[in-house]
């Protein structure tokens, strides 16, 4: 596989497995409890849960439709299936590229899926109604410790009140603040009149590049300057950039943004 590989953050969703980049502490004590073996590494065990399974959840199904008619109703971009379908894609590539195993890589995968899911109630704090509301659908479902990367991952997705928590917590932010495009827009008509409409409209094409033997995890984008200047995406998304950047470095990796053929971050 080359080094350097990304998935681009458009409509189309190809399966997670093909994706190709678009041509263009020391005393001793007595133990009170039984010893129990460590148990193995994380790259070396298979699965507990995959996006298939999650996605034929009908009531997970239901929460991430009722999510997007609530952004509807409250003027924000698209937050339904196509954005939960790429955000699992793009977490599970990222952790794969970068060397992590089918286990990791398949919960960040579903954390990606089922990370905006709060939205279903309200925006505010979404990440973290989102995490209770994943922990009710799943509890029993896959073991503790596995739920709980998930839901953390799910609960520190935003800029406002998270951050890279695990790999698998960074996998997911970097997926999510790279899903910035046209097709998210629903009222092309009146972009003029909101900045964050103007600016994903005018986003042409999103590529998230990961390298892993330079370890580097690159955001490349073309925008439209003539419907949005390069100042206004820094103007709404620099908090957003800067948690990338802290997710890369959870990543051992160094966080790139490219804007029209030129590196800005």
């Amino acid at each position: 596989m080359p080094a350097a590989e990304g998935v681009e953050t458009e409509p189309r969703l190809p399966a997670a497995e093909n994706i190709e980049p678009d041509p263009e502490i020391p005393r001793e004590t007595v133990p009170l409890e039984p010893h129990h073996p460590e148990p193995e590494p994380a790259k070396d065990r298979a699965p507990t849960i995959t996006l298939e399974q999650v996605q034929g959840n009908e009531e997970l199904s239901s929460f991430i439709s009722a999510a997007d008619r609530v952004m509807e109703g409250l003027g924000f971009t698209e937050h339904g299936f196509r954005h939960a379908n790429l955000v699992a894609n793009i977490s599970y590539q990222v952790l794969h590229r970068l060397g992590f195993g089918e286990h990791d890589a398949n919960l960040g995968c579903v954390a990606g899926y089922l990370h905006d899911v709060g939205n279903m109630l309200t925006r505010h704090s979404h990440a973290q109604t989102g995490a209770l509301l994943v922990h009710q659908a799943l509890k029993g479902e896959l073991p503790g410790a596995d739920l709980a990367q998930m839901l953390a991952a799910i609960a520190n997705h935003e800029e406002t009140d998270g951050m890279a928590v695990s790999p698998i917590s960074a996998a997911v932010i970097l997926a999510d603040k790279s899903d910035v495009h046209r097709s998210r827009v629903r009222k092309s008509g009146q972009i003029r009149f909101d900045i964050h409409d103007r600016v994903n409209y005018a986003a042409e094409q999103s590529f998230l590049r990961v390298d892993s033997d330079a370890r580097t995890v690159t955001l490349e984008l073309t925008i439209d300057t003539e419907i949005s200047q390069v100042m206004e995406y820094f103007e709404i998304f620099l908090g957003r950039m800067q948690m990338c950047r802290h997710a890369a470095e959870t990543l051992d990796c160094r966080f790139r943004l490219m804007i029209n053929g030129a590196e800005l971050a």
